[in-house]
């Protein structure tokens, strides 16, 4: 029996309101982002929880964001952190992050969370040769051609053990074998990567059906 859009959307409210019921702050937050003309792009609160669990399961102090966009997945993020943590999310567009700082301040998580703005590949450079510290979790949700790119960076400032993250990774495209999208070459670079053991998790979007690739780093063969 097919699924039709409406029952992934009944699907998802039914998870969202036993699991992931927005507070006022993320309802605001939404309500910000949509009033300064940022596109409605954002995860949404199941993913959102999603997003919460998987970083306090792995009992994430540092976490690594690419794409802020309004801040509407770090804050779910950084409400996983423990009172020392810190999250640092990249961003290429000043206004997006102008917006999403705003919004974190509101939701009291301004000194956990910085907002780096500029090519998500020039900070990762830059980080990298600054010897940032390992990341506990990395969360991808930006240019989906970037998302190859993006992995080869993360590998070097995530730790062994450590979760990486990408979003919107399970598309129509996935089941087109002639198809070719920044997604699908992402979910094969970390299928075959020998450092990492992923899967895709579907999950239900407002607008229907997606995914998250979830990947663990492990250490090398001696």
């Amino acid at each position: 029996m097919s699924t039709s859009q409406e029952q992934f959307q009944g699907y998802d409210h039914y998870i969202s309101q036993l699991f992931a019921v927005e507070d006022d702050l993320l309802q605001s937050t939404r309500t910000t982002m949509q009033q300064e003309g940022l596109p409605p792009i954002n995860v949404g609160a199941s993913s959102g929880q999603l997003l919460h669990l998987l970083a306090l399961m792995s009992g994430a102090r540092r976490i690594l964001e690419i794409g802020t966009l309004g801040g509407y997945s770090a804050i779910w993020l950084a409400r996983a952190l423990p009172a020392d943590g810190r999250l640092i999310s990249l961003e290429i567009d000043e206004h997006h992050a102008a917006v999403a700082r705003r919004n974190l301040a509101l939701a009291g998580l301004a000194s956990k969370v910085e907002v780096r703005v500029g090519p998500a590949l020039v900070s990762l450079d830059a980080m990298e040769q600054a010897g940032e510290a390992p990341f506990d979790l990395v969360f991808i949700d930006a240019d989906k051609d970037g998302y190859v790119d993006y992995l080869q960076k993360v590998l070097q400032l995530v730790r062994v053990g450590g979760l990486i993250l990408a979003d919107n990774t399970l598309r129509e495209d996935m089941l087109d074998p002639s198809a070719d999208s920044g997604a699908k070459r992402y979910n094969a670079a970390v299928a075959a990567h020998l450092a990492l053991v992923s899967s895709i998790v579907p999950v239900l979007r407002r607008e229907g059906f997606d995914g998250m690739t979830i990947s663990i780093k492990r250490a090398p063969n001696p």
